[in-house]
Parts: structure tokens; C-alpha cells; sequence
């Protein structure tokens, strides 16, 4: 049997694939496979392994019709079509919870960044200015803050949890579900719905999977609701924020500042998605950016790698994977 691994992986997954497949997979650590390559690679093989940067459709299920399972490394499965897996009868997988621990570690590390002017003062000291303390770059606090999370799942919670601590004075979200009424350090969490978090915030998360109901979610009528100089920190998708009219409240004043790990181009599946960042936000001096690094821990990887390798062993074998998409194959 033939494994394809589309990107770059520990050599402690490749050994665990090798027992019972023949692979190919990049040689080089941070090469990923075009999606021409995968299907030329793919187009034999039993299983593929993906990640991200790749995009499952029914034209390359159509040009690998031997597949019998897709395994993706990733939680949010926005850029892979999950019907269209289960018309071919190819299981569709994903890794669902080893992310959330380092994507909320991310989301506090973006927030205290953005907050305390971290990324300025680093350039600062580095470009040889400073002679000392000096009366700049004074910027926020998470200590009293009122915070809204938009989108209470395992990494909203994970996030609040993370929050609690360092004594913000409330914590509104929104969410189909109902959370806990309190952190584990007496936070209260209340439910409310969008438009009253984004008027009574001044920190705002996102942390929303890409759905039809979610795009541009956060635009530029949400963002006319918050406060001045308010602060806004995306980890969930980019395309969930309209990337314009963040600049546009940047420009304003209603935004004191921005920072993401994920841009709408990144969102693949979207036929209308840019193909790049918009220059003026990518060089705007309020913006803190991360090249999609919320899961980027050396261990965590490694661990979502072998998860995905031991679903594909299962279903080469004839089990059900574990965590798979689609439930009832075609």
C-alpha cells in the first residue's frame, strides 16, 4: 500500500508508516507539496496525509481514485469537502484536540503582544534608540479589561481559562452553547449576543471555524460598534474578518490595534479569496502578525502527525479511524 504525506513530517511518523506502507513525503523541513505534485504523487496511492495548506475537492478525489483515506493534520476542516469525501467512500480525518492547548498559548501571546507594544519596543532597542526609559509606547492592560470572545468551543474555553488569571473584570462571549457561569479563578462569563460583546468590549477574540454563517462575521458594521481604540485578535480564520475594513478601523481610531495568526488567503476553499494580504494592513504600525503558528510546537506536531499515521493505519486495515468526518461512507 502507498502513503502519500503532503508535506514535510518527524521521522518518527515516517518510521510508523513504513511498517506497514510504502511513502513518499518531502524531504526538507517547511516544504509543502502544490497541489499539482500531490496528485501526481497521489494518484496510486491508498491513503494521503495533508495539512493545511491543502485543498480536498472533488476534482482530486477524482484524480486519485484509490484513496481510501484522508488524513488531515488540523482540527478546522474549511478548505476540504467532506460530502464529496463520502461520495468517493473515502474516510475523511481529522486531529481535534492536541491543537487547542498551543492555539490559546498563541492567542494570550498575540494579545499581551498587541496590549504592551512588545513588537515596538523590540524594534526600539534593536534599531539602537534607546537610551533608557522614556515616556512611549504606553499602551493597555489586560488587569480590568473587558473582554469579548467570540466563539466559546474547546479553544474559546481553553483561552478564557488562560485569561482569567492576569484579573479581567469581565468576560462577555458569544456562542450557540452555553459555557460555565465562572472561570476557575471566579471570572463571571456571560452569553451575549454579537452586537452587544463588540459595544461592551475594549479586547476582542475571534475565534471561529470558517462556516457560510461566519464570513466577514467581523466587518465593517460589527466593527462600528466597538469602542475607540479597542484591540482585536483573530486565531480562528482569517476570512472571518473582512481584512478592508479592519484597515479602515485601524485607519479610524476604532481599532488601537490588530493582530492575527490567519488571512483570508490562506482560506483556499473560497473562490472569492484574495491572493494576498492586503499590503497597507500587512505594513499597517498598529498590527501584530504570526504566519499561522498556533499549533507550530515541535511536540504538538509531531503528536497530530502520528495521530493522523495511526488513522491511516487503521483504515488500510479495515477499522474505522478515529475521528473521522464523515461517519457514513457512501
Amino acid at each position: 500500500m502507498k502513503v502519500v504525506v503532503t508535506h514535510w513530517v518527524h521521522p518518527e511518523v515516517r518510521a510508523h508508516l513504513q511498517r506497514f506502507a510504502t511513502i513518499r513525503v518531502p524531504e526538507h523541513p517547511g516544504v509543502v507539496w502544490s497541489r499539482e505534485q500531490v496528485i501526481a504523487e497521489a494518484s496510486d496511492a491508498e491513503a494521503l496525509i495533508t495539512s493545511m495548506a491543502d485543498t480536498v475537492d472533488a476534482a482530486l478525489l477524482a484524480a486519485c481514485p484509490r484513496l481510501r483515506i484522508i488524513a488531515a493534520t488540523l482540527k478546522g476542516y474549511d478548505n476540504y469537502d467532506a460530502e464529496a469525501c463520502t461520495r468517493a467512500g473515502v474516510w475523511l480525518c481529522i486531529v481535534p484536540d492536541t491543537i487547542i492547548a498551543p492555539t490559546a498559548e498563541l492567542t494570550i501571546g498575540l494579545t499581551l503582544d498587541l496590549l504592551r507594544n512588545i513588537r515596538h519596543g523590540d524594534a526600539v532597542v534593536r534599531g539602537g534608540h534607546f537610551a533608557g526609559w522614556r515616556p512611549q509606547l504606553y499602551g493597555a492592560t489586560l488587569r480590568g479589561a473587558a473582554v469579548g470572545i467570540i466563539g466559546m468551543g474547546q479553544l474559546g474555553t481553553a483561552v478564557a481559562d488562560l485569561l482569567a488569571p492576569f484579573g479581567i473584570a469581565r468576560l462577555r462571549y458569544t456562542d450557540r452553547h452555553k459555557a460555565a457561569a465562572t472561570s476557575p479563578c471566579g471570572t463571571i462569563y456571560e452569553q451575549v449576543e454579537l452586537a452587544e460583546l463588540m459595544s461592551n468590549s475594549t479586547v476582542v477574540l475571534t475565534l471561529l471555524p470558517l462556516t457560510t454563517s461566519t464570513h466577514h462575521l467581523i466587518d465593517a458594521q460589527a466593527l462600528a460598534r466597538l469602542r475607540p481604540a479597542s484591540y482585536l485578535i483573530n486565531v480562528g480564520r482569517g476570512s472571518v474578518v473582512d481584512e478592508h475594513a479592519i484597515l479602515d478601523a485601524l485607519d479610524n481610531g476604532r481599532l488601537a490595534g490588530y493582530a492575527a495568526d490567519v488571512f483570508e488567503m490562506e482560506d483556499w476553499a473560497l473562490p472569492t479569496r484574495p491572493d494576498r494580504i492586503p499590503p497597507l494592513l500587512r505594513q499597517h504600525p498598529h498590527t501584530t502578525f504570526t504566519p499561522h503558528l498556533g499549533s507550530a510546537v515541535d511536540s504538538v506536531r509531531r503528536a497530530m502527525s502520528l495521530t493522523a499515521a495511526e488513522q491511516v493505519r487503521q483504515a488500510l486495515h479495515g477499522q474505522p479511524p478515529h475521528h473521522a468526518v464523515n461517519t457514513t461512507m457512501a
